[in-house]
């Protein structure tokens, strides 16, 4: 980054849409399904891409891009390395945030939830329909752990290339899919003048099928 780049100066008006409770209605998950519609339509070029954020051993949080692979009767669905440091985290501590940005439309969506895996076939069921690279990608990574080089990767993976060739790859024990059940969902949008809109949706704790819908000052 330039010295010369004044960070202070940048900043963009917000001015593309507005959050109402006339039309936002009180089911946040199908609010999130337009948005995400609307999202896609815009153009956005990973729509799903979400940052999840656990919290480490230490205390600290942990942030990272994975992408959304579905939502399955309210709970939304990724997929990663059970060994990696997010699965390890995830075995600790069963909770978790995801965070939507959508500059297209000026969007943000913050969730979070409780974590819990999805069964052994649900994990294949999706494992085949992704490409032949990304099957093999999953066996060579070692998700977080340390490696001595670039080629290293590359030698394996062109091995077992060699070794599934005309045949079907299996999916690796420690690979699989997860779902958060959320507790709290909200949406944002940005506003003229930083005065943004932002609706949160939380659980009601005697009845999980609905929800509670609050503003929160910008």
């Amino acid at each position: 980054m330039s010295e010369n780049k004044d960070l202070k100066s940048m900043r963009k008006s917000y001015a593309k849409a507005e959050l109402a409770e006339s039309s936002a209605g009180n089911n946040p998950l199908a609010l999130f399904s337009i948005w995400f519609e609307e999202t896609a339509n815009a153009g956005e070029s990973e729509p799903n891409a979400m940052t999840l954020s656990t919290i480490g051993e230490d205390g600290y949080p942990n942030g990272r891009i994975v992408l959304l692979k579905a939502v399955v009767q309210g709970e939304f669905q990724f997929f990663t390395n059970y060994e990696s440091k997010k699965g390890k985290e995830l075995l600790k501590n069963p909770k978790a945030a995801l965070t939507f940005f959508w500059p297209e439309l000026e969007r943000q969506v913050r969730i979070q939830g409780t974590i819990s895996k999805i069964s052994k076939s649900e994990s294949e069921s999706y494992f085949k329909q992704r490409p032949r690279e990304s099957q093999l990608g999953a066996h060579v990574s070692r998700q977080s752990t340390t490696i001595e080089s670039r080629n290293e990767l590359e030698i394996q993976f062109r091995n077992l290339e060699k070794e599934f060739k005309d045949k079907e790859i299996p999916i690796p024990e420690y690979w699989g899919g997860y779902n958060l059940y959320p507790i709290s969902i909200e949406f944002w949008q940005g506003r003229v003048g930083r005065l943004h809109d932002r609706l949160i949706y939380t659980r009601d704790t005697k009845n999980e099928t609905l929800w509670i819908r609050k503003r929160l000052s910008p």
